[in-house]
């Protein structure tokens, strides 16, 4: 694995352009694609250290690409791990499931809902793969959650998820979820990793009862 960790394109890339993961080349893709993220927006970035992806929000809402100087827009990064810091970026140490966290969240936001929430949170895994499924499902369905209370309606959600016992029922709250639906597995996703990427963009009013 550490061959070919240091032999590995992205990782290269990544050292060169001064990237803090690979990861950040995923997201990348994923915007390109799609182009989700533009200047002014309001991103969120669950799960994010080591910081890759908001490193990569950071460069894309600078006018010039620059991973310093002015930000046309507001990146937040939450996580339950230390993250150091990254210029422009407003960082929240902790879980956003407890109340206190999303009290300051909320002050960040300032009234604001993100126009765009990216979601890189993926759980230890196990082994065990009916536990490592409800795990997996958990912080997606936490991720959905979240952005019905903090995200624009017409905004969209970028989550990582895994082949295996709980990628269809994920894919169908999407569906239920949001009016438009993608997977993407990015070039920079390992060809052995099971991993792909969800986005929904858009979320279906409610229907009332």
């Amino acid at each position: 694995w550490l061959n070919d960790h240091v032999n590995d394109t992205y990782v290269k890339l990544a050292q060169r352009e001064g990237f803090r993961a690979r990861a950040a080349y995923k997201l990348k893709e994923i915007d390109e694609t799609l182009g989700l993220i533009k200047p002014g927006h309001l991103v969120v970035d669950l799960g994010s250290a080591p910081g890759a992806w908001s490193q990569y929000v950071r460069r894309r809402l600078s006018p010039l690409g620059a991973a310093s100087g002015t930000l046309n827009g507001t990146i937040i990064a939450l996580d339950l791990l230390p993250m150091e810091p990254i210029e422009g970026v407003q960082f929240l140490l902790g879980d956003f499931r407890e109340a206190a966290l999303l009290d300051q969240l909320d002050a960040l936001m300032a009234g604001r809902r993100a126009d765009v929430v990216v979601s890189d949170m993926a759980p230890n895994l196990s082994g065990i793969a009916a536990a490592d499924a409800a795990r997996i499902t958990h912080l997606v369905e936490l991720a959905v959650d979240f952005s019905k209370s903090h995200m624009k309606p017409e905004g969209a959600l970028v989550v990582k998820l895994f082949h295996g016992a709980s990628y269809s029922p994920l894919v169908q709250l999407f569906k239920e979820t949001f009016k438009a639906v993608k997977t993407i597995k990015p070039k920079a996703s390992r060809d052995k990793s099971s991993e792909t990427f969800l986005v929904g963009i858009e979320v279906k009013p409610i229907e009332p009862k």
